[in-house]
Parts: structure tokens; sequence; C-alpha cells
């Protein structure tokens, strides 16, 4: 086999440029992901039930042409491989990215064990815990990865999507 430059691809290459496929795209989904729930954020504001962020961020991502499922049942696993039990993720997008949502004043370490959690006995790997209830959008990707968690961004600053939003607005405004 060989890639798109003639250079014969081995096993271990073939893997490794497979994962980085997987890599690239969850990363544009959870970019998208961030991006639909900043301006959710910015259009309904904080002070709402849970399930009307949840019920926004399905519709316009569907509206994307996402598949979104709401309140999805997932499998909890033993470390022997044993179902046992299972429970309702917020929103599950592409079968791949989990979505917890929280409308607390402010993420907690709880909120993030609980991520961390689904992500273990899920065997899902990547997971986003967004809070749509601080007036400042904060938005955590995390990923369980060979059996580490790991947190793979920090919030998302305000001020960080402030400037994205301005130059934005200015590469469409000229």
């Amino acid at each position: 086999m060989t890639d798109h430059c003639g250079f014969f691809l081995t096993a271990e290459n073939a893997k490794n440029t497979k994962k980085e496929k997987e890599m690239s795209e969850i990363k544009a989904l959870c970019d998208q992901v961030r991006q639909v729930s900043y301006d959710i954020h910015v259009y309904h504001g904080h002070g709402h039930l849970e399930k009307v962020y949840e019920n926004a961020l399905a519709n316009r991502l569907r509206k994307a042409g996402l598949k979104v499922e709401q309140q999805h049942p997932i499998k909890v696993y033993d470390e022997d491989g044993t179902i046992i039990g299972d429970y309702l993720a917020d929103l599950l997008i592409e079968d791949h990215l989990i979505i917890e949502l929280k409308t607390a004043k402010t993420l907690a370490p709880e909120h993030e064990a609980q991520i961390l959690g689904y992500l273990k006995s899920s065997r899902l790997e990547h997971g986003l815990l967004i809070n749509f209830g601080s007036y400042r959008f904060e938005i955590r990707k995390f990923a369980w990865t060979d059996g580490k968690p790991q947190r793979t961004q920090g919030a998302q600053s305000f001020l960080g999507l402030l400037l994205s939003a301005i130059s934005v607005f200015f590469a469409v405004k000229h």
C-alpha cells in the first residue's frame, strides 16, 4: 500500500495514519460543537433549565447534518467486560462524542469526575463538558485513552471566544 506521495506504508504507518485521521475528525467535530454551543449561549444567555440547552444544541447540530441522540442509553461495563448497567448521555454525537451539559454557576470537580466516569465505564474515548449556567461560557474536552483520563483543553476563555468572533466579523464584513 502506498500513500498519496508514493511512499510505502507499513502496517504501523497505516495504523498511525488512520489514528491521525480519526483524531482530526474528532477535533473538527468538537470544534463544531463548541462553536454551536457558544452561539446558543450568546443567544439564550444563562438561566434556562438544562433541557432547553439540550434541545437547542440537538436542534442546531441536526440542522448542521450531524447524527445527534438525546438521552441516549449507554452501556456501562465492569473491568472484565460485564455489562453492569447503563446511563443516559445528555447527547451522543456521531456515535463517538458524549456531551454532558450543566447549568451551574461554574464547573466543579464533581462534574469533571462525572464525565470521566462515563467515558471510562462506557469505553468511549471523547467527551465534552459544557456549562450554560454561568454568565461566562465554559466548555472542557476530555479523553479516556489507554485507561487514563486526559483533560485535553482548559475552559475556553470568554476573551478568546470574543476575539475569535470579532475577527470573524471583520473577515466577513470586509
